[in-house]
């Protein structure tokens, strides 16, 4: 029972978090979710396109297996699990914060954000999807099952792959100035 009380806790914290942000940003008229959207075409289009069904089809599987509180693991790992999960909502929470009005979903096609690398960003190039890994992979020890498997495996390949998306796409919009942050500082940690 107090496993899925946690679980139904990390993913009220964590999706909170990213909904909150987004109804915020939304009502500065900041349009926050940008994943898949304009004229984006060939790989960053499918790449955002899959990183959202992906995204969309964990949630399902985080809820489900945390309803259900289907879990093959022992109750120690799953304690692992749970710390891990909330160390991954906190950072999270730490990047969208640090983030201020810059954050989006998604790759910008219009917008032009500052170039953050203050805070959290000054240990990690990519926190707020170490955070999602980090959440994702924490829900996936507490309430292991093969479902929960594969779509958090799905959902991991894809965050990453957005993330080789988005550093070239900063590469590009801040050149010699993303480069040398990006010789400084890790993509994850």
């Amino acid at each position: 029972m107090e496993f899925q009380m946690a679980g139904i806790a990390a993913l009220i914290f964590f999706y909170g978090i990213y909904f909150g942000k987004m109804l915020r940003q939304k009502a500065k008229g900041i349009k926050t979710d940008q994943i898949a959207k304009g004229d984006k075409k060939g790989r960053l289009f499918w790449t955002e396109f899959l990183m959202k069904i992906a995204t969309f089809l964990v949630v399902v599987a985080e809820s489900a297996s945390v309803m259900g509180n289907w879990s093959y693991l022992p109750k120690e790992l799953r304690w692992g699990g749970m710390v891990l999960a909330f160390i991954g909502i906190l950072i999270f929470g730490l990047s969208v914060y640090t983030m201020q009005d810059s954050w989006r979903a998604g790759i910008p096609e219009e917008d032009k954000t500052e170039f953050v690398t203050r805070g959290i960003y000054s240990v990690s190039r990519n926190p707020a999807f170490l955070g999602f890994d980090l959440t994702y992979l924490g829900i996936l020890i507490m309430f292991f099952n093969p479902l929960l498997f594969v779509f958090s495996c799905f959902a991991g390949i894809m965050l990453h792959l957005q993330i080789l998306q988005e550093e070239f796409y900063l590469e590009e919009v801040f050149g010699a100035k993303y480069q040398t942050y990006k010789k400084r500082v890790r993509r994850y940690l």
